[in-house]
């Protein structure tokens, strides 16, 4: 069972063959990226609705060096393996590919996805790729946000006990 979850889980080589596979069948892919470190409510509703956009969902997920750099050197909470497999798990999920670098930008120009999808707390100037994305016809999709859910907030309120 978990094998067919971690076939999900490709380096970027395998993740630029599968992809190209996928889109001689046909169908728009759909990349989106983030830490999502402690999966909460907000993270499965954001991902169904990019996976509604397009045939195939694919996820960058920054690797724990990465998170580190950006939230700070207590994260992530849960190594990098741990949350891949979370995410592979989800059905709307078809792909994961964990990257080292501070932004998706070279994952975005390496996979060459149809619909780079971030969240509404987002300015379609502020989505990193969103240029390169629509240079080869894709698009950029902003979802709405649900302030309510915030991995940062849950590990305040797990800290305050």
């Amino acid at each position: 069972m978990i094998t067919s979850i971690e076939r999900k889980i490709k380096d970027w080589p395998a993740a630029k063959a599968t992809i190209l596979g996928w889109q001689m069948v046909g169908g728009q892919m759909v990349f989106t990226n983030g830490c999502f470190d402690l999966i909460h409510p907000g993270h499965l509703h954001y991902l169904a609705e990019a996976s509604a956009l397009g045939k195939k969902l694919i996820v960058g997920l920054n690797s724990d060096a990465s998170v580190a750099q950006l939230k700070g050197p207590h994260r992530p909470i849960m190594d990098q393996s741990a949350r891949a497999l979370l995410l592979a798990s989800l059905i709307f999920v078809d792909l994961v590919v964990i990257f080292d670098q501070a932004t998706p930008l070279e994952l975005i120009r390496t996979l060459r996805p149809d619909i780079l999808v971030k969240g509404g707390d987002y300015q379609e100037d502020e989505v990193v790729g969103a240029a390169e994305v629509k240079s080869w016809g894709g698009q950029v999709q902003l979802l709405s946000f649900l302030p309510e859910y915030s991995t940062s907030a849950i590990i305040e309120k797990i800290k305050a006990g």
